[in-house]
């Protein structure tokens, strides 16, 4: 039953224990920013703490293909919930009740190398063990339980325990999902990564996550899954202050945030269909690119136009869930981009993930003061039309090869 469905049955296992740890990561997501500010924390600060969170996301991605290339995904998602825990125990512990910005950084930041060494980690272990012509679905199920964790689960409870054990008590739980989660997905799970594709740690295959940016494909691959998460990371920095001047609760935005995700968990698996029928590029391109360019339009001016309408709102922001999903495939698509070397053309697409968590609320903080909500969220509209023009070019090997092949043979033609 579970492969009909896409659902790797020797990843399932996996696949809970994503949806679980990705709760515990993702309780503070939706209200860490505005908690900060409110408790007297400038925009500014919020934002660079962000900020170094991100970059940290983003060495964390790029290094998890590596890791997993060379010591297998089990032992590296190992190393990603230690490095969880020790960042946890230092921002919430030493951190948050003073507000002490030096040592926030640091440990957020090692909060932030934690999770994508955990969850990219996993990604790349399903590319590695689930069948080529059901990879569409098989990701889908990644990012449905990615996103439910992370963005539906992670946020909902948080609106209900904030009410009762108050926001640092409901991060000091957060770390019972972590662990459980882990487990699960870490222990319970006893799929293997075939042998050969484990390699000996050496510099030139470490390298490879950097060298294989030579390839055009590849650079532009990372392009597009940069812009790809944009509005998911960076909406969350400013909405909630931008909506409050239309009277939304914080508690009003977290309902929202959720119902964004809960949308995107379900459209997560259908354009995981979508794609491997369709074209994992045509879904790219516009559902991903021109679609959420539209959607980040709309979301400026519909409070403008309403003022406070809860549930008009909710439908507007829910099709952020839909769109987002439209780069479901691209998961799919990027190690095929380089068959010989698929751990680090995954590092390469986890490294996009990660730029995403690290230029999202920098975009957020250095033009929000300047040009308001309206002006960042068009400048994320126009990444994700860039997005759409580059993703024709994301060819695999044996696609150019054919179309060199066709070039050869007109040539040959107009030649006679």
């Amino acid at each position: 039953m579970w492969n009909k469905i896409g659902l790797p049955r020797n990843l399932l296992w996996g696949y809970i224990g994503l949806a679980i740890f990705m709760l515990g990561d993702g309780v503070e997501q939706a209200w860490i920013s505005p908690y900060l500010v409110e408790r007297g924390m400038s925009i500014e600060n919020a934002s660079l703490l962000l900020t170094v969170y991100g970059i940290a996301v983003a060495v964390s991605a790029w290094l998890s293909g590596i890791f997993v290339q060379t010591m297998g995904p089990r032992k590296a998602m190992v190393y990603g919930l230690i490095a969880f825990i020790i960042g946890s125990l230092g921002f919430i512990g030493l951190g948050v009740y003073e507000l002490n910005l030096a040592v926030m950084l640091p440990f957020y930041a090692l909060r932030g190398l934690g999770y994508p060494l955990f969850a990219y980690s996993f990604l790349i272990w399903i590319n590695y063990s689930s069948p080529l012509e059901r990879r569409g679905a098989a990701v889908g199920w990644f990012w449905f339980m990615f996103s439910l964790g992370l963005s539906v689960l992670g946020p909902f409870y948080s609106s209900l325990t904030i009410p009762v054990i108050g926001h640092v008590n409901t991060l000091w739980s957060s770390l019972i999902f972590v662990f459980v989660g882990a487990f699960l997905a870490i222990y319970t799970n006893k799929d293997k990564v075939p042998s050969n594709e484990i390699h000996p740690f050496t510099l030139s295959e470490f390298m490879k996550g950097v060298t294989i940016l030579k390839q055009k494909e590849i650079s532009l691959g990372l392009i597009v899954k940069t812009i790809n998460g944009l509005a998911q990371y960076g909406l969350a920095v400013f909405m909630p202050i931008y909506l409050m001047g239309f009277g939304y609760s914080t508690t009003e935005w977290l309902q929202m945030w959720s119902t964004v995700f809960t949308v995107a968990i379900f459209a997560n698996l259908f354009f995981g269909y979508v794609g491997d029928r369709f074209g994992w590029r045509n879904t790219i391109q516009w559902v991903g690119g021109v679609g959420y360019a539209i959607v980040l339009v709309m979301i400026y001016f519909t409070p403008q136009v309403i003022g406070h309408n809860y549930l008009v709102m909710t439908i507007v922001l829910s099709l952020c869930g839909i769109t987002m999903a439209g780069f479901v495939p691209l998961s799919a698509l990027f190690p095929l981009l380089s068959p010989e070397n698929k751990g680090a053309a995954m590092s390469i697409l986890n490294l996009g993930a990660g730029l995403s968590t690290f230029l999202a609320p920098a975009i957020a903080g250095l033009f929000f003061s300047s040009l308001g909500a309206g002006g960042v969220l068009f400048i994320y509209a126009g990444f994700y039309i860039l997005s759409a023009i580059l993703t024709p070019f994301l060819k695999t090997p044996d696609e150019l090869q054919k179309d060199n092949q066709k070039s050869l043979r007109m040539d040959n033609v107009r030649a006679k």
